[in-house]
């Protein structure tokens, strides 16, 4: 391998331009601690884009929701939105985790929304 093609791959792998959009979505909802969400919207910001819309699909493709916690996803306006396994679902491991979900389904961003800034 030449000192070129090292570089570029090297340049590749740490600047996650290897990886599709949705592996980008999944790394950064890791960072997203139990107690706390994130909007669509913040999400792809932090990802540089503002394709709010796709993030929503790349959850929505997530094949391994146990360790890749797409429920902490919700709308900008705080209301708990979609999840493959429903809303109730969502709500339920929300609550789990502390978040605290008013009884129509909406989250006060103002205490729990993480900053991928920190």
């Amino acid at each position: 391998m030449t000192d070129s093609l090292l570089r570029q791959l090297t340049w590749c792998v740490k600047s996650n331009a290897c990886k599709s959009f949705d592996e980008r979505c999944y790394d950064l909802l890791l960072k997203i601690p139990k107690g706390k969400v994130a909007t669509y919207k913040k999400m792809a910001e932090a990802l540089d884009t503002k394709a709010y819309r796709a993030v929503g699909q790349a959850m929505n493709r997530n094949p391994n929701l146990v360790t890749v916690p797409c429920h902490r996803v919700v709308n900008s306006n705080g209301e708990v939105g979609g999840y493959a396994e429903g809303s109730a679902r969502k709500i339920e491991l929300l609550r789990e985790e502390g978040v605290e979900v008013s009884e129509n389904g909406q989250i006060n961003l103002f205490e729990f929304l993480h900053s991928f800034s920190d």
